[in-house]
């Protein structure tokens, strides 16, 4: 069986969770939200059916780049954040940079 990337909010999480873990699975933390709004040139564009734009908080990108790198290693993508609305955006926001780099198979 392949490699398994486990990806949790916080680094205390992924620390304890790690530990019962086998050597087949890496367990990261995104610190939190991952993205935000772009605040200045509106976060709304009507040429695009009202999409949404976003960018990644300046305070996680180096956490979102090494997610993105171990999940080009991984075969498999475990997205373990809480289980409420805030853990939910933070495994959307995930899943959509993942698939816009190219990251998952």
């Amino acid at each position: 069986m392949g490699k398994k990337l486990v990806i949790v909010e916080s680094p205390a999480k992924a620390k304890t969770i790690k530990k019962y873990l086998g050597k087949d699975v890496e367990v990261l933390a995104s610190y939190g939200h991952v993205r935000d709004l772009l605040p200045k040139e509106g976060a709304v564009d009507t040429a695009k059916d009202f999409e949404m734009k976003y960018q990644v908080i300046d305070r996680n990108s180096k956490h979102v780049d090494a997610i993105v790198k171990a999940m080009k290693k991984a075969d498999a993508l475990y997205l373990a954040t809480d289980p409420d609305r805030e853990g939910e955006a933070i495994s959307w926001h995930l899943y959509e940079l993942l698939k816009k780099r190219g990251a998952l198979k």
